[in-house]
């Protein structure tokens, strides 16, 4: 997945909003939480998201994939696939809705009825 496709993915679902912070990170939220993050790692994309504790537990430690700097690291599963090879585009389009999903679920009752979620 490219960078440009990523965005027009993230951009694609409901009620999402868009920044770049971080050193040039395209930031993607959901009623101001972030569910996705595209940066960079050695040049090339990296695609960061929220997992399941399942899904995290599966895919940290397969290749191209590894917990995501900075986040995992204060204890909050959510994972970066860095080179290609960690997973397909469909798999990081589902994993990218799940983490969307997970974030909706978050928020207040008020707030998704305010999104229309």
């Amino acid at each position: 997945m490219t960078r440009d496709e990523f965005n027009t993915f993230c951009s694609g679902l409901k009620a999402t909003s868009h920044v770049v912070q971080w050193g040039n990170a395209d930031v993607w939220k959901v009623g101001g939480k972030v569910f996705a993050v595209c940066g960079w790692h050695e040049g090339e994309a990296a695609f960061t998201f929220k997992a399941t504790d399942l899904a995290y537990e599966v895919l940290s430690d397969e290749p191209g994939i590894r917990p995501a700097p900075y986040l995992a690291s204060r204890g909050m599963k959510w994972l970066q696939v860095y080179e290609e090879r960690g997973m397909s585009n469909s798999s990081l389009r589902e994993h990218i809705v799940t983490s969307y999903e997970l974030v909706v679920a978050k928020l207040t009752k008020k707030k998704r009825v305010e999104l229309g979620l």
